[in-house]
């Protein structure tokens, strides 16, 4: 029997269907940089592969976005099929439109039928009662290859359910993008490292320069991560670790003040109705002194303004009165739903993949970190002499390595999982509204933090009844 969504879920999906990770636009039309060989960088890892653990046959169809890098989609046909034609499965890899994959994962479990592999780079928690529980394939890989980060797994795996409803072998650092040439005059020629100075150089450009600094309160993605990050700083969140509502706290209200005060003297009205690529066009035109972003914009700027690309430097989480986190920029689930035909090959193409994740990091020209620090032993070498072009070589060296980035990113449920709650607030853009109100004028920052735990609460005891999130 088909599964059936709910109406949110579905309307949820519609509503993400053209506003997913920043830099749609620009990583789609993005020329490729020259090859690592010609720049003298660094080498793609030899691939890995253990026998499967029983014998395959079959087809396997597998649905994934295409990537903001498309050297990675090259890279990722050739290695999916390679593996099938070794143990004798027939593959299929259909690449679709970030914006489009919301819908057609709703449309295919809704359904009961289509591919045998699902991907998006968001939590797919909504769909759990759709998919087979991947412990098997979570234990298998932590087996062979230590502790998952644990924002991965608290973005893959239910704690109220004991369910791996997906596979996260990857994820993507969300840091601040700046421009030094604009940084260095007003005396920050490392960028800000918290939000205070934050405030205190971008009103200082905006009024001497006139470039605004670029922070979304918008219903699209990066205007959430933004939102999440300034909350955590302040020491706020929407949910506790045992999964209750706690927005509506004076921590939350000091956020939303800052960003009262970051709008008046740092932004301008377009953050009220940008869409997910709207700060990363802004950044590559040079119309934009920091943006929250991972380095997609950046790359893209490589191709199209390589003098913005040379400008543009990068920093960790902003320090906070409390701390310094950022929300992951993307997070990749990989589910395979019950419907699918061949789910031991699903299975073992999962375990293939996560195996050899070291090629996905390469070949997304260091986009992709891995779930599990061991599977890119070579990152911390990249990052500080990037094979694909940085001018200087070093300028990813402040990652560090996939530890060093984890440190300072949360998963979006942080300080709980990135339950179908959690996955409610941020398709219902709580957030930003949440922020937005105040920076307007329309409602004090007390009453706008009120109305947000209203919205959450309810959001959270519709989920709550349905017997899929703790807490209560």
């Amino acid at each position: 029997m088909p599964f059936e969504i709910d109406p949110w879920t579905r309307r949820r999906f519609f509503q993400l269907a053209g506003l997913a990770g920043a830099g749609v636009t620009l990583g789609a039309c993005a020329s490729e940089p020259e090859s690592p060989a010609e720049q003298g960088g660094g080498q793609a890892p030899s691939p890995a592969f253990n026998e499967p653990s029983q014998q395959l046959s079959g087809e396997l169809s597998i649905l994934l976005w295409s990537h903001f890098v498309p050297s990675h989609d090259t890279w990722f046909d050739t290695f999916a099929k390679d593996w099938g034609d070794r143990v004798g499965v027939k593959v299929r890899v259909d690449h679709v439109d970030v914006g489009n994959v919301p819908t057609q994962i709703a449309s295919e479990i809704q359904a009961g039928q289509g591919h045998d592999i699902l991907q998006y780079i968001a939590t797919l928690s909504e769909f759990e009662e759709g998919v087979l529980d991947l412990t098997d394939v979570n234990d298998e890989v932590t087996n062979r290859h230590g502790e998952q980060l644990a924002m991965c797994r608290e973005s893959s795996f239910n704690p109220h359910t004991n369910k791996f409803y997906a596979l996260a072998p990857g994820w993507v650092p969300d840091p601040g993008n700046f421009r030094k040439s604009l940084w260095e005059p007003v005396g920050f020629p490392d960028g800000p490292s918290t939000w205070d100075e934050l405030l205190q150089g971008s009103a200082e450009i905006k009024k001497s320069q006139g470039v605004p600094v670029g922070l979304g309160m918008s219903q699209e993605i990066d205007s959430n991560m933004a939102g999440h990050a300034l909350l955590w700083s302040h020491g706020a969140s929407v949910q506790d670790e045992n999964e209750n509502v706690v927005l509506d706290s004076p921590e939350t209200v000091a956020a939303v003040e800052f960003m009262q005060k970051l709008f008046k003297n740092s932004m301008t009205d377009e953050v009220f109705s940008w869409n997910a690529a709207s700060n990363n066009e802004g950044l590559i035109a040079g119309e934009l002194s920091y943006i929250l972003n991972s380095i997609s914009a950046w790359r893209s700027s490589q191709e199209a303004n390589p003098q913005v690309a040379n400008d543009t430097f990068f920093v960790p989480a902003l320090e906070g009165p409390e701390t310094a986190l950022a929300a992951q920029h993307v997070m990749y689930n990989y589910v395979v739903p019950k419907h699918a035909k061949n789910p031991d090959a699903a299975k073992e193409f999962l375990l293939h993949f996560t195996d050899n994740f070291a090629l996905a990091t390469y070949h997304s020209r260091l986009y992709d970190f891995p779930s599990w620090s061991s599977l890119s032993p070579k990152l911390g070498e990249w990052l500080s002499n990037d094979p694909f072009g940085a001018k200087p070589a070093d300028k990813l060296s402040f990652l560090g390595d996939v530890d060093t980035a984890a440190e300072w990113s949360a998963s979006i449920g942080h300080p709980g999982p990135s339950s179908p709650a959690v996955g409610e607030v941020i398709g219902t853009f709580v957030i930003p509204n949440m922020f937005a109100r105040a920076a307007r004028g329309g409602m004090s920052p007390e009453q706008t933090v009120k109305r947000a735990h209203e919205e959450c609460e309810r959001i959270f005891r519709r989920w709550r009844e349905r017997d899929l999130i703790g807490g209560g």
